[in-house]
């Protein structure tokens, strides 16, 4: 058995390699004091939305039949925006999270805190339990507005957030479909099948990643806000009428504008924190290892950390909160902590 578990290691990465979806440990750094990295979040997103904005125009301007002034393709946005924000080539090799997720480590790498998964909680999950755990490192958490989040989740955000856009964009699938999508996902190549471990708050994120590919050109209401404020909310792109250039053709021209800057502090909350929204695990035997070692790193720690923060979950996500809270998160009260790691 020992003499196969190479060659099974090396199918399963040949296999898995592009499904690749970090972890992070939530519990160890759970009193480090780190800097807000939302600041320069918000910088490298706004700045790779304007360059896919402006790939956009200059792209369609070499292509558009201009006699009858087809301007702003949609395709051709979301397109150029996903290559910039991916910093990819091609949209199929940009539409990795896990390569997201480790770009940012290394342009956050002094906010960030980095933990080597023999000095994590899931020290003892073997081979067998979760290869894609052991062959690759923990992703790096973040503080993001006083919540502790893995940089895995921003990759989740993006590029699962697209996946669950693409389902429901010109109607072919809702968002509930999309939302089961994400947990087939978790319960397969994403979690159960790779690591052993699947990820709450892993679906948070995938969730407001839908919220930031529907506000791009604002074509849905966002399913998390009220009448007023959907009345109030502004797409972050518009495809405007371009004066000097429409003087100088003698007709109209339009072109994408950046219309509403990015913020992720409208999307990143509590429950993007695993410390809050808890982990499952494959088997008994994987929680049973967790949850040893996260008692011998902090024996006063149970889940959620921080019950506010699931209450206020609960209340942000309403009726979707069932299908991106976990258990012990989704019945948290004031008065009872439901139950520990």
């Amino acid at each position: 058995m020992l003499k196969l578990l190479p060659i099974f290691i090396i199918i399963s990465f040949l296999v898995f390699q592009d499904s690749f979806a970090a972890e992070i440990d939530s519990v160890t750094p759970r009193k480090l004091k780190l800097d807000n990295s939302l600041t320069i979040i918000n910088t490298i997103f706004n700045q790779r939305m304007q360059e896919g904005i402006e790939k956009a125009n200059a792209k369609h301007g070499d292509i558009a039949d201009k006699e009858k002034n087809e301007f702003c393709d949609e395709e051709v946005l979301y397109t150029e925006l996903r290559k910039a924000i991916f910093q990819s080539f091609t949209v199929s090799w940009g539409l990795k999270g896990y390569d997201l997720d480790k770009q940012l480590r290394i342009l956050l790498a002094r906010k960030s805190y980095s933990l080597s998964l023999n000095d994590s909680i899931y020290r003892d999950i073997n081979y067998l339990e979760g290869f894609s755990l052991n062959i690759k490192e923990l992703s790096d958490v973040v503080n993001i507005n006083n919540h502790l989040i893995g940089l895995d989740k921003v990759g989740h955000f993006f590029a699962e957030g697209w996946k669950y856009f693409e389902l429901t964009h010109n109607k072919k699938h809702n968002i509930y479909q999309a939302l089961k999508w994400g947990k087939q996902q978790e319960a397969g190549k994403f979690g159960y099948t790779t690591t052993g471990i699947f990820s709450f708050a892993d679906l948070v994120a995938n969730f407001n990643g839908w919220r930031f590919w529907n506000r791009l050109l604002l074509k849905e209401r966002d399913p998390l806000k009220g009448a007023i404020a959907n009345l109030l909310n502004r797409p972050y792109i518009q495809c405007e009428i371009q004066i000097i250039d429409s003087i100088k053709n003698k007709k109209m021209v339009k072109a994408w504008e950046y219309n509403s800057r990015f913020d992720l502090s409208e999307y990143a909350d509590g429950a993007w924190d695993e410390g809050n929204n808890c982990n499952s695990y494959e088997d008994p035997i994987i929680e049973e290892k967790v949850t040893l070692r996260i008692h011998n790193i902090a024996s006063d720690f149970t889940c959620p950390f921080i019950v506010e923060e699931c209450l206020a979950a609960q209340e942000r996500y309403g009726d979707y909160a069932k299908h991106v809270l976990h258990p012990y998160c989704l019945t948290a009260t004031q008065d009872h902590l439901p139950g520990t790691w």
